[in-house]
């Protein structure tokens, strides 16, 4: 049965930010790994997210459901390429190593303009890669849209 809490999967949640050791390497957030483990992912699929400077990691799955959705459209169609040119020019596959760390590559670094420290920001079904400013100053920017939206009108 694994760790389930009211019958749902392990999922991604909340932030944590880790500095960059000399090597280049960050430690992936125990809490993460241990959904990584209990979805028995060993391979990450990572790629420059569309809309955020972030770069969004998860299992092969999640290659997988572009793909299919991809699949849908006439394969010589621009929304097509275009879809492409995002999964997969702008994806890469990576391991963390065995003391769970993962690389941080130019491919991570020229995207999100990270340098010495990587927040961890969990997405449910993937996480994200983020520079910590860019991170707070996104979720600030999405809660002041949510607070607007439940504002009353008067």
């Amino acid at each position: 049965m694994g760790n389930r809490l009211f019958g749902v999967m392990m999922r991604f949640l909340s932030h944590a930010t880790n500095r960059i050791d000399s090597k280049g390497r960050v430690s992936v957030p125990a809490s993460f790994r241990s959904v990584l483990l209990e979805r028995n992912i060993g391979e990450l699929y990572g790629f420059q997210d569309f809309v955020f400077p972030a770069v969004s990691v998860g299992g092969p799955e999640l290659l997988l459901r572009y793909e299919q959705q991809m699949n849908t459209l006439d394969a010589f169609s621009p929304e097509a390429h275009q879809m492409s040119l995002l999964v997969h020019g702008g994806g890469v596959f990576m391991k963390l190593d065995q003391e769970g760390r993962l690389m941080v590559t130019d491919f991570i670094r020229s995207f999100t303009g990270i340098t010495t420290d990587v927040t961890f920001v969990g997405r449910g079904e993937y996480f994200q890669l983020w520079r910590p400013e860019a991170f707070q100053d996104a979720q600030a920017a999405a809660r002041q849209v949510q607070q607007r939206r439940q504002a009353p009108t008067g």
